[in-house]
Parts: structure tokens; sequence; C-alpha cells
């Protein structure tokens, strides 16, 4: 057997204990995970195999029909408005004003931050502030976040506020790949204001598009630390998304082997999402 080298040596005594860390906190888990959605685990205790039923039960579950209505819902609005607002923000900071690095800095800071921290200080902003000016102006002021009917548009707004930072910092860079002739090349043909977005700027940044509508998608439909700090689920399980759903009725609702499957199936939809759209984006390139 060939001895290894210095090099080869120390490439692997840098990669074996990682990729052992990897295996040992991602990869087991999941196969567990996998292993017991086959079971009626409930978190503690033995556990019987019950075959394919915690998956046929799936789709007889009002509750997580709910969850998913909700969340597939939620992540597609969000992701709209997330890209609309980067866009339209990547092209005021990519023009040539005053102080765009600075600009640029300060937008990027709600991305920092943790998403708990975030939830937790919109949740008092929702509940005392916003309610008392409402007061003070005469109106009747109610949280938004103990209305069925509402809550979920506080959820938006929260997701939507830190997100938008680093889409528009993609957003940013596939700008600044832009040649400057093509621009000049679109003047001479007369291409001014949203024409010249059309024709020139979209079809150029359609990969950093691509990649923010992935990257948006998946996050949201993901979303768990924003529910926790801000409605927990509620009111009456309004806004419980899927990944709370899995963890709160898992980890404490003696549902751990049913919410294995949970999981599975979501991971399943999370996967023909990206699928999906890398497709469709994937042809719209090719047609440029």
């Amino acid at each position: 057997m060939k001895k290894m080298n210095n090099k080869e040596r120390t490439f692997a005594l840098m990669t074996i204990p990682i990729l052992i860390l990897f295996f040992a906190f991602n990869t087991l888990p999941l196969i567990k995970g996998f292993v017991y959605s086959f079971t009626n685990f409930k978190g503690y205790g033995t556990y019987d195999y019950v075959g394919l039923r915690n998956y046929m039960d799936l789709f007889t579950d009002g509750r997580v029909g709910n969850s998913y209505l909700f969340t597939i819902k939620f992540a597609i609005l969000t992701t709209i408005v997330v890209n609309v607002i980067s866009l339209i923000l990547a092209l005021a900071l990519n023009s040539k004003i005053k102080f765009k690095s600075a600009l640029r800095g300060a937008y990027f800071i709600p991305n920092i931050l943790g998403a708990l921290v975030v939830g937790y200080i919109f949740n008092y902003f929702f509940t005392y502030i916003v309610p008392a000016v409402i007061d003070m102006m005469g109106g009747k002021g109610t949280s938004i976040l103990a209305s069925t009917k509402w809550a979920w548009i506080a959820i938006v707004i929260v997701c939507a506020w830190q997100a938008v930072a680093m889409n528009t910092i993609i957003y940013i860079s596939g700008l600044q790949t832009v040649p400057e002739d093509v621009y000049e090349a679109g003047a001479i043909d007369g291409a001014t204001g949203w024409q010249r977005f059309k024709h020139l700027t979209f079809p150029l940044i359609i990969p950093f598009f691509s990649i923010n509508m992935v990257l948006c998608v998946k996050n949201f439909l993901m979303v768990f630390d924003q529910i926790v700090a801000l409605t927990k689920g509620g009111p009456a399980q309004s806004t419980e998304s899927i990944s709370y759903l899995i963890y709160n009725n898992g980890m404490s609702g003696g549902q751990f082997g049913f919410q294995s499957a949970n999981a599975v199936l979501f991971f399943i939809i999370i996967v023909l999402f990206s699928v999906a759209q890398l497709t469709i984006t994937g042809k719209k390139e090719e047609q440029l």
C-alpha cells in the first residue's frame, strides 16, 4: 500500500475529524429520524414498528394539513415581498448616490441580528407600542398577534425585514457584473427606465434571481424562530408552521415517530420546490 506523503497526511488529519463530526451530528440523526418515522416512538421508552401508518396518517391529520397550507402560502408571499423590495433597494444602492457603502452596511445590519432576538423585539412592538399609538390617535388598539386573521402579517413583516438585507447584497453583486457597455448600447437604441431594466438588467442577473428565490423559499418554508418569538403557533394554531409543529409535538407532545415521518415528508417537499425552481429558472437562462 502506498504511504501517504506529508501533504496527504495533513489533508487527512484535517478532513477526517470534520467528516466524523458531520456524520455524528448530521447524517446519523437524519438516518435515525428516518428509522423512527416507521415507529410509534414517543421520545422515551420502548416503541414498535408500525410500517407506513405514520405517513398515511399525515394525509388525514387536519392539523398537519393546516400547517402545510399556512407554511406554503407564507413562504410564497414572503418570497415575493422580499425579492421585490430587495431588487428595488439593490437598484437604488447600485446607482450613483452618495454614501453608497455606508447605506449598504446599514441595510445589512438586520441580517446579523439573531432571529429570536428580533422576534421578541417585534413582539413587544406589536403588543404594546402599536396599540398604544392607535389609542393615542383615537382608535381601539389591539395587538395584531392576538388576531387569527392578521397575526400572519406580523410574521411576514419580521421575516421580510430581516431577509431583505442578504437578498439585496446578492442583487447588488449581480448588478455589478453587468457591463457598462451594455447600457451604452441600450441607450443608443433608446432603452431607458423600465425598458432598460426589463430587456437589459434583469435578463443578465437571472442567475442571482434564481439563487435568491431558492434560498428564500427554502428559508421561509423552514420558518421557526420568528414563530416561537411572536405567536408560538397561535392564536388557535393559525400561524403554526411545519417546523414548529414538528418540534412542538415531536419533542414535548409524545409524537416523536409521527413527527419524524412529517419531517421526512417536509424534506422531500423542500427538495421538490428547489428542483422545480432551478428547472424553471434554468430554462429561462437558456432562452436568454
